[in-house]
């Protein structure tokens, strides 16, 4: 008996052991998210566009060649070609210059390819749409070329651009009576007499530079105030006060004075 009693004592104190024993819970561990690794795709180096001090330099670098190669078939002055597409185009920002690759406001008159309309001496007029740019200088040589009223030009000296620039007025190619000084004026500022130098080589004959007198600078489409005075290496003030400018509004054709005269 003693030892029965024994036995129920001793599983008595185990059980209540037991119960008394905290139970300690073994920490989670932290849930952590899969990381999937995966093969990045490599950034594309481009190399940086060239910078252009204005849109017509930029305008002159993309098109100089397809002038120069118009002047060796058509033996029309690239100096011209140049400057009557950076004049018709506002340096490749005009509207048909963007929509349509015309670059120098040739009209339809019987064209038989794309057209486009827009608004000139009338509204809605028709003009000439090309795949290419470049098809819009071919076009330009062969408008003079094959055209009776330019014939006098092609006994101009290609070496002459202020005769050229001249007799397109008087040919009737534009209708502003500034329109030959305007020529003039952007060959003499980017120097475009110098590509046609490259094609006649030794034939090349200079023009007598002209007599010094103050600079001038006519307004292209994204001209400001402030982008002249940097090319010119003034100041705006300056600018303003040369041409009596009491604000900083321009107009595309505006002729700007950008270097004192001898007079101040």
């Amino acid at each position: 008996m003693k030892r029965i009693l024994l036995i129920i004592c001793l599983g008595c104190f185990l059980f209540s052991c037991k119960t008394r024993k905290k139970i300690v819970a073994k920490p989670e561990e932290p849930k952590t998210e899969a990381i999937v690794k995966t093969e990045e795709t490599p950034v594309e180096v481009t190399k940086p566009e060239k910078v252009y001090a204005s849109d017509t330099e930029r305008y002159i670098d993309i098109y100089k060649a397809i002038a120069q190669n118009e002047m060796e078939l058509y033996n029309i002055p690239a100096s011209i070609t140049l400057a009557q597409g950076i004049l018709e185009s506002g340096s490749g920002n005009g509207r048909l210059s963007v929509k349509a690759n015309n670059h120098f406001g040739i009209k339809c008159h019987g064209w038989t390819g794309a057209k486009i309309y827009h608004d000139d001496d009338k509204k809605g007029e028709c003009f000439r749409k090309y795949r290419d740019a470049k098809y819009s200088f071919r076009d330009h040589s062969l408008f003079l070329k094959e055209r009776k009223r330019y014939a006098g030009l092609f006994k101009l000296k290609q070496s002459d651009y202020k005769a050229w620039a001249k007799g397109l007025k008087a040919a009737g190619y534009a209708t502003d009576r500034k329109y030959p000084q305007k020529l003039i004026s952007l060959i003499e500022r980017y120097k475009l007499y110098e590509y046609d130098k490259e094609v006649l080589g030794d034939a090349y004959k200079k023009i007598k530079a002209p007599e010094k007198q103050p600079a001038t600078y006519v307004v292209a489409k994204g001209d400001t105030l402030y982008s002249i005075s940097r090319r010119y290496n003034i100041t705006v003030k300056e600018l303003q006060n040369m041409n009596g400018l009491t604000g900083t509004t321009l107009s595309i054709g505006q002729e700007l004075q950008v270097e004192p005269s001898s007079e101040n």
